[in-house]
């Protein structure tokens, strides 16, 4: 269920499904680099303005879904205006800034973003440019990217599958809407 915060502002409303902290796990996978398994820890918070504030953090996995060492970590805020279109602002680790534009799709949660303006530092790695698909599916937050250098054309080179993070918070909401339970709890499973 998708929960619209009574202080979010109003411009934001169709971004709301983007709201919280998620966390999963994904693939990356482009010529030169290592392939890898990956966890990541996604935020989109909000203050009351008309941007939402994005964190992101990955870390590389072992074999049995340890974390290994940082992957990567970018930043970022998202607007969208009256006509659904959406624009994005990040900035990379890896010395690379980016402006993002794209479209809240009709009737779904799903935000497809391509770039629009790449700037780097001397000491960042070759890149050109990239798109994002978001996707809001059945509570879950999935999300491809495709990247390009200007030695490979435009391909998927990351992907992941997150689940939104309870809040301690959030818990004890839910504990105080819970109807009354009998006794023994499990008249309550029946």
């Amino acid at each position: 269920m998708i929960e619209i915060p009574s202080d979010l502002n109003p411009d934001l409303v169709p971004l709301a499904f983007l709201l919280g902290t998620w966390e999963g796990a994904g693939v990356s996978d482009f010529p030169g680099a290592e392939k890898c398994n990956f966890g990541q820890s996604v935020t989109f918070a909000h203050d009351g303005r008309d941007f939402l504030e994005y964190r992101s953090h990955s870390w590389v996995l072992d074999d049995e879904g340890n974390k290994v060492r940082p992957l990567e970590s970018e930043s970022g805020y998202w607007r969208i205006d009256k006509d659904r279109k959406v624009e994005v602002v990040m900035v990379r680790d890896q010395g690379v800034v980016e402006i993002w534009y794209g479209e809240l799709a009709d009737q779904k949660p799903q935000i497809d973003l391509a770039t629009d303006a790449v700037a780097r530092t001397a000491a960042s790695g070759p890149y050109s440019g990239g798109k994002r698909l978001y996707g809001y599916v059945k509570s879950d937050l999935m999300w491809v990217g495709e990247k390009a250098t200007p030695e490979v054309p435009l391909r998927p080179y990351m992907s992941a599958h997150l689940k939104k993070v309870v809040t301690p918070e959030e818990v004890a909401e839910m504990a105080r809407n819970l109807p009354d339970m009998p006794d023994d709890g499990i008249a309550f499973f029946r």
